[in-house]
């Protein structure tokens, strides 16, 4: 299958992490939704990567199920500072070096800290994106604990 050589692909492919690539027509807006429908997957087990700030404004990645919102006071709290809020998009582009919609977590272009939910970690396969909007890659989330610093948290809250 031909599929997208991102900063993502070159990322786990150094450090020889297989995974599964999915391509499919990016729909503006269709979220996790949409790419649970394409893939016939539950959108339970797609994991959205967002860019958020502290009032500090330091950057830092949530990873968080496609069905569920992250509850920014419940992370501001867990993380000891006065508010959280995502990043502009702009911003977003600029830290990660991939635009909105195509963000992964693997070979980001600012190093961040990264907070995943924990429950993600229950989950037998997760579908994240490889770095280019239309574009996930599937694998075992115990990947992310093997190839990124991931901090576990409990800040989600039902979408809905």
């Amino acid at each position: 299958m031909n599929y997208p050589v991102t900063p993502a692909v070159r990322f786990l492919r150094e450090r020889k992490i297989d995974f599964a690539p999915h391509v499919f027509d990016y729909v503006e807006r269709g979220g996790t939704k949409h790419s649970a429908e394409v893939l016939g997957v539950n959108e339970h087990s797609i994991v959205k990567t967002l860019v958020f700030e502290t009032n500090e404004r330091k950057a830092l990645i949530v990873l968080q199920h496609g069905d569920f919102q992250v509850s920014t006071k419940e992370l501001g709290r867990i993380l000891a500072v006065k508010t959280i809020a995502p990043a502009s998009a702009e911003r977003a582009n600029k830290l990660t070096g991939y635009l909105i919609g195509g963000t992964s977590p693997f070979g980001l272009k600012t190093k961040m800290p990264i907070y995943a939910e924990k429950t993600i970690f229950d989950l037998p396969r997760i579908y994240i994106n490889g770095g280019k909007r239309g574009f996930l890659i599937e694998i075992a989330p115990r990947v992310l604990e093997q190839v990124l610093e991931v901090n576990k948290v409990a800040a989600a809250t039902k979408d809905g």
